[in-house]
């Protein structure tokens, strides 16, 4: 994922573009660049991190205020200064910065050579910019004109950015299924692909919607419609605090947060929880659609597809209502057979995520209500969603998500209890004592904080030299065991799997070896000793055992290292579990001395497939 600042006001424009470029850093990159328009529009591109732009431009003096600037993850072709944006068109009037993938640039290209335009690049982004010119020129149209004719003609996502140089004190920008989000303040206007670049400079935004344009002046924002007319936007305030999207004296933004997952979650439990009485009424899910609810189908990617593993087991056993859980790249090609009084809930942090989003509107087509759980107001899959519910976790900058992936399985405990409750499948007596426990997490998440993490600490540099780890668990403990596999081989790079325990006799088991790292999850008590069986099986073998449980169930026969941690429902015990998970992996990483807030390979948001 991309990342693209502008700007267009009364300040130095260098300044905010590098700062907002360094707070989308995050979102990973492999070169940098930016535009100043002065007397002259200067671009200055280099590859590798932000610091290299910033080292080649210190001793130049841009004075210019309006600009634009983007970091750049490689798609078509290979990171380099020449690839890298903005890009310029052959006769220098349109610059351009892009995210996103065009999909038809080799027939743009053929059609651009016949009219004798020559690239300098190896990228669609170049071919989209002379896709603009060529039609701005042909027509001798406005900028408007040139941007719809381009959206009409090419395929693919894209959100841009564009400076004309016979516009020299506009910036205009488009959206297709790319997020992107425009400021105002006293002092100008602002772009970007996402909040955290502006949010030190406003809180006051427009969201453009799809196949959308837009002018940004000095003073003012002006949108358009596919064919070219003005339209009306309301302006919208983003509720994050500032300070969310520093780092506040912690080393890493993972760690900071996760410490903030216990505040993060009370917020959002209060969101929804009050007087022990759930309120969803928001969302404006209704409790007659919800009794009419047959089938749920839960869909999503990476983390959040975890996420709906859990809900699955929850969902189903409160409310009996069969549940499948989609991974969102699959469902939206494989033509899923679904029930018109089904629901389908998109999970995504950023609700931008090509394929949830594409799978939300593959389940709007066939007819199926949609409910999105996201904690991004006013992204694309919030506004295209029949429901929502937001999480309230603040802006999450680390790449591996922790406080995100907390408060979207609150939100599944609370909707799976509404649900069970409105279907009349618990009492009035079960429904308070869920409510109850489910207010207990954030402090019992806290205790695990101050009571494990030096241990867990300790422990892990023990394991950076381990190639393999293994984690197991049944049930929910399953479910939890994808996600602890996946934030450590995501941030430390050591292969990892996660295994439902009992599938360790049908082949994994002869991965095991003298040292090997298994990773325990133990917590539900009708099948703990299971697990326990399979964990003796592997430590016969040699493994070297890590289990995750609470004090009620023994295992000092079996664990090399036992994280303990408190009670609670059977059903929240993954708001425990993954605490140590997420530690334990963070504290991996970190000593191996790796840049644990940007994996590489690895984008905050995919929004291109």
């Amino acid at each position: 994922m991309c990342g693209i600042v502008g700007y267009n006001g009364k300040k130095k424009a260098v300044d905010i573009l590098l700062d907002g470029l360094s707070k989308l850093e995050y979102r990973g990159y492999d070169s940098a660049g930016i535009a100043i328009k002065d007397k002259n529009i200067e671009i200055f591109k280099a590859k590798g991190k932000l610091i290299n732009l910033q080292d080649k431009i210190k001793d130049k003096n841009l004075k210019g205020t309006i600009g634009i600037g983007h970091t750049r993850w490689a798609t078509h072709g290979e990171p380099s200064e020449n690839n890298a944006h903005p890009h310029v068109s052959n006769n220098g009037n349109v610059t351009l910065v892009h995210n996103g993938i065009i999909e038809n640039y080799q027939e743009l290209i053929q059609k651009l050579e016949k009219h004798n335009y020559k690239f300098y690049s190896d990228t669609d982004t170049e071919v989209l910019t002379n896709i603009i010119d060529y039609y701005y020129n042909k027509y001798k149209i406005g900028p408007i004109d040139a941007i719809n004719r381009t959206m009409v003609r090419v395929r693919g996502s894209y959100a841009i950015a564009v400076m004309f140089k016979d516009y020299p004190d506009e910036i205009w920008v488009a959206r297709k299924d790319s997020p992107m989000i425009i400021g105002q303040n006293d002092d100008g206007t602002y772009v970007a692909s996402d909040v955290p670049a502006i949010l030190k400079y406003t809180k006051n935004v427009y969201y453009i919607d799809n196949l959308e344009a837009a002018c940004l002046k000095k003073d003012k924002v002006i949108f358009y419609d596919l064919n070219g007319d003005v339209i009306k936007k309301e302006m919208q305030e983003i509720k994050w605090d500032v300070s969310a999207a520093e780092k506040e004296g912690y080393e890493h933004f993972m760690i900071k947060e996760i410490y903030e997952q216990p505040e993060v979650i009370k917020k959002t439990i209060n969101s929804y929880i009050q007087d022990n009485t759930i309120d969803i009424s928001r969302s404006n899910l209704t409790q007659e659609e919800i009794k009419d609810i047959k089938e749920i189908y839960i869909i999503a990617c990476g983390s959040a597809y975890h996420v709906g593993v859990c809900a699955q087991y929850i969902l189903e056993d409160l409310t009996k209502i069969p549940v499948r859980v989609e991974i969102a790249s699959e469902f939206r090609y494989r033509k899923p057979l679904l029930n018109k009084k089904g629901l389908a809930i998109i999970i995504s942090q950023s609700g931008e995520t090509a394929d949830s989003l594409a799978a939300l509107r593959e389940a709007k087509n066939a007819g199926i209500k949609t409910l999105g759980i996201i904690n991004v107001v006013g992204s694309s899959i919030a506004r295209e969603a029949d429901h929502v519910l937001y999480t309230l976790a603040g802006p999450e900058i680390a790449v591996a998500t922790t406080k995100a992936f907390s408060t979207q399985l609150i939100i599944t405990y609370i909707l799976a209890i509404e649900m069970a409750h409105v279907k009349r499948k618990i009492n009035k007596k079960k429904y308070l004592e869920l409510i109850k426990e489910i207010q207990t997490i954030p402090d019992k998440i806290k205790n695990i904080l101050e009571d494990d993490t030096n241990n867990i600490q300790k422990l892990s540099s023990k394991f950076s030299y381990v190639h393999d780890a293994f984690y197991i668990g049944r049930n929910l403990d399953y479910a939890i065991s994808l996600e602890g596999s996946l934030k450590l081989k995501e941030v430390s790079y050591i292969h990892s799997e996660a295994y439902a325990a009992g599938e360790l006799k049908h082949g994994t088991i002869s991965l095991i070896e003298p040292n090997t790292l298994v990773i325990g999850v133990i917590t539900q008590d009708e099948i703990y000793e299971k697990t326990i069986s399979n964990l003796v099986e592997v430590k016969s073998r040699g493994a070297y055992i890590i289990t995750v449980n609470p004090n009620k169930i023994d295992v000092n026969k079996v664990a090399d290292f036992t994280i303990n941690i408190p009670e609670t429902n059977k059903y929240f015990y993954p708001s425990l579990t993954v605490i140590p998970l997420q530690l334990l992996s963070y504290y991996i990483t970190v000593s191996k001395g790796l840049d644990v807030d940007k994996p590489r390979n690895l984008a905050k948001s995919v929004t291109v497939e």
